[in-house]
């Protein structure tokens, strides 16, 4: 109910009390609140004739960086002895400077400028309308407006570079890249000898092989390094990123896509992402800069969702055929192995990078006895889950998020090439 119907129910019942007992004395005090109510209407606000503009000094940000708006607001009508302007801004947006709202007293035919400074964390925000409240004095009228005025800021993810991501494609493009093809050509690794044929380099022939053959020259052949196609999936299913107290891993997750992603494109590889949470999103497979950059977008724009499982998880083949390279960046949970065992049947080479969830919830529950026999018991079944993984011949990354995630890499995937083959084999048994 507003003021002014509650100020004027309250008057006719003091009235109405008054003439219903014949007392003078309570009809006279319904009098003041008769003046008060008449102030309000005699001086309540003109219609609002505002315009607004306004400037952001950046459409992208990285988090933590400043970002200024300036704000430009029109009276084109009569005085205003009241206004509120406000600009509305998301829950990952701060104001760290000056204020995004003013009470003002705006005369006709006049303008305020203000400005204020942003930071913010992931997220990408459309400012669209200002909001204005026009009142009285005495608080009774009001008018509220909405100023279109449009601005967009993309604050993007955060970016941990790694150097190189070693996966293990069952198959290549033709394009050269650091990849190995396990075709001999030319490349660096030796791969094997085949006899002289015109045209081999020179430096290539194995002189003290072709020494103990009678008439037979031989070359040695180097391993062919070309580029893959790779898809990228990120878990952002609610039940295994989110924990009690507002905490989630799922910044960490994402933290993994951008660096998986600019390594594999910065080694020339054609990479996709799909986002598995609130909205499902593929990000069509590309190369180079443009790509990185789209990756980039999409990730900033991703949010956790209620999906329980992988039950509609489909790779489509048209983008990744059997053979591709699938990484998989997810905590996991105890049904996901069957899944990744029918991508492994379907011929998909798999990694799994997963931030570790029971370490992450372990840090924020203390150090009693019953939170350790818990944590416990808990990185023991997460120990199980791994190695089921690691049997169906995939390669998984355990990145405990309290350290540096390109370490948690290089220490993972920096194995011998055999060990590498027998995970692929599903006889790996780390």
């Amino acid at each position: 109910m507003s003021r002014i119907a509650l100020l004027a129910a309250l008057i006719y019942l003091i009235v109405l009390a008054g003439v219903g007992t014949l007392n003078g004395a309570m009809v006279a005090l319904a009098l003041p609140l008769v003046l008060y109510l008449l102030a309000g209407l005699w001086r309540g606000p003109e219609e609002m004739h505002l315009s607004a503009e306004r400037t952001i000094s950046a459409e992208r940000a990285a988090p933590g960086d400043s970002v200024f708006v300036h704000l430009t607001i029109t009276n084109h009508g009569g005085a205003l002895e009241q206004v509120l302007l406000h600009d509305p801004l998301p829950a990952f947006l701060t104001v760290v400077d000056g204020a995004s709202s003013r009470l003002v007293n705006l005369p006709a035919h006049a303008s305020i400028s203000w400005s204020y400074t942003l930071q913010g964390k992931r997220g990408s925000h459309y400012f669209e309308n200002i909001q204005a409240i026009a009142e009285d004095r005495l608080g009774l009228m009001g008018k509220r407006a909405a100023l279109p005025t449009r601005g967009q800021l993309l604050v993007l993810p955060s970016i941990s570079r790694v150097r190189h991501i070693p996966i293990q494609p069952r198959q290549t493009r033709v394009y050269s890249g650091v990849i190995p093809a396990h075709q001999g050509g030319t490349g660096i690794e030796f791969f094997g000898l085949r006899e002289y044929q015109i045209g081999d380099s020179p430096h290539h022939i194995n002189w003290r092989v072709s020494a103990r053959q009678d008439n037979v020259i031989y070359s040695n052949e180097y391993e062919q390094e070309r580029v893959a196609d790779v898809g990228i999936v990120l878990d952002g299913r609610r039940k295994v990123n989110e924990f009690g107290g507002m905490r989630s891993i799922f910044e960490d997750s994402i933290l993994a896509s951008v660096a998986v992603a600019s390594s594999l494109l910065a080694e020339g590889n054609r990479v996709g992402l799909f986002i598995y949470g609130k909205r499902n999103k593929w990000t069509s497979p590309g190369y180079g800069k443009h790509q990185r950059e789209r990756i980039m977008q999409d990730l900033a724009l991703a949010e956790t969702g209620e999906s329980q499982n992988f039950s509609s998880l489909i790779i489509p083949r048209r983008l990744f055929p059997p053979n591709s390279q699938i990484i998989l960046i997810s905590p996991l949970s105890g049904g996901d192995v069957s899944l990744l065992a029918q991508l492994r049947a379907r011929g998909y080479q798999l990694l799994v990078i997963s931030p570790d969830p029971v370490s992450f919830e372990a840090r924020g529950l203390g150090d009693s006895p019953s939170v350790k026999l818990a944590t416990r018991i808990a990185r023991l079944q997460r120990e199980v889950l791994l190695r089921e993984l690691r049997h169906t011949g995939v390669q998984v990354v355990n990145w405990d998020v309290a350290r540096p995630f390109e370490q948690a890499v290089r220490s993972a995937l920096s194995r011998p090439t055999a060990f590498l083959h027998a995970i692929q084999r599903g006889v790996g048994n780390r």
